[in-house]
């Protein structure tokens, strides 16, 4: 198995979320300072883009290039054209706790996650262990159509949380954080998904965000652990990326899309994180370079 470290290129993020390579730069949410931001590959450079009073999670852009952002505390996606923030879609009856990550087809179509329960309240209540030892409550993953209107509602998922979607454009890959594994989807005509099967059952490995490399094969962020881990269709694992701390999101960017960046922070619990500035980006130079969405 290749084995790789990383270095450190940023430093006093508070949560970093949805890291995705756009325009030769990479974007990423930080929960806590409120904000969708972007800086250069080496680190340098980091520019508010765009402020979300309510928390920003998962991006993605339609066709024409408007921006969408998760908005998670009031469960919208939102849209910002010309610099100007409206809602694209409010997905508060299907969350059942914050709205999370999500992936935009390259025909303008989103695929939404959430939480599903308040994770932090149950971890202080029953801690790790306690919280793996029964499922707790599924969610709901959100289908939405260019114009933001809901055109289909997934249920009984495990947290579903990174997606991506393969080069053709046939196929959307889900995480499904509790479950500790990755959910395929075929995609249709119409947006729609079918065909839900499992990619690969992991052994404890929260799967958290996601991407695709050249040769097929997903980087997983561990939300339990100080890694990244590529993974092969059927649960094998090729690879890892050592961590300074725990991983939550990766993205492979850069000029050719062979570096690995990954969110870490010491904990993604908000009793703990918020307010604080320990989040950091780190980078690793893979052999494979990226593909698909993000």
């Amino acid at each position: 198995m290749q084995q790789y470290t990383t270095s450190i290129v940023r430093e006093g993020l508070s949560f970093g979320e949805g890291p995705r390579w756009h325009a030769g730069r990479l974007w990423y949410s930080d929960f806590y300072r409120h904000g969708v931001f972007s800086m250069a590959s080496d680190g340098s450079d980091e520019r508010l883009e765009y402020a979300v009073a309510n928390q920003p999670s998962g991006l993605g852009w339609l066709p024409n290039g408007d921006l969408l952002c998760v908005s998670a505390l009031d469960h919208r996606v939102l849209r910002f054209s010309a610099g100007v923030e409206s809602t694209f879609a409010d997905i508060s009856d299907y969350c059942g706790f914050w709205a999370n990550d999500m992936v935009v087809s390259a025909s303008g179509y989103s695929y939404v996650g959430n939480f599903g329960f308040d994770l932090d309240s149950l971890l202080l209540e029953v801690g790790v262990e306690g919280l793996f030892a029964s499922p707790p409550p599924t969610a709901n993953l959100v289908v939405l159509d260019p114009r933001g209107a809901v055109v289909q509602v997934v249920g009984d998922m495990a947290f579903p949380n990174g997606s991506v979607i393969t080069p053709d454009g046939s196929t959307l890959i889900v995480a499904e954080t509790m479950a500790f594994r990755l959910s395929a989807f075929d995609i249709e005509a119409d947006g729609t998904l079918s065909g839900q099967r499992v990619w690969a059952q992991l052994d404890f490995v929260a799967t958290d965000g996601i991407c695709l490399d050249e040769q097929g094969q997903i980087w997983v962020a561990n939300a339990v652990a100080a890694q990244c881990l590529r993974v092969r269709e059927g649960g094998e694992i090729t690879a890892a990326v050592s961590t300074s701390q725990t991983s939550f999101a990766c993205m492979l960017g850069g000029e050719d899309r062979r570096t690995l960046f990954v969110m870490t922070a010491p904990t993604s619990d908000r009793f703990k994180t918020a307010g604080t500035t320990r989040g950091r980006i780190e980078v690793a130079l893979v052999d494979d370079c990226g593909a698909g969405l993000p």
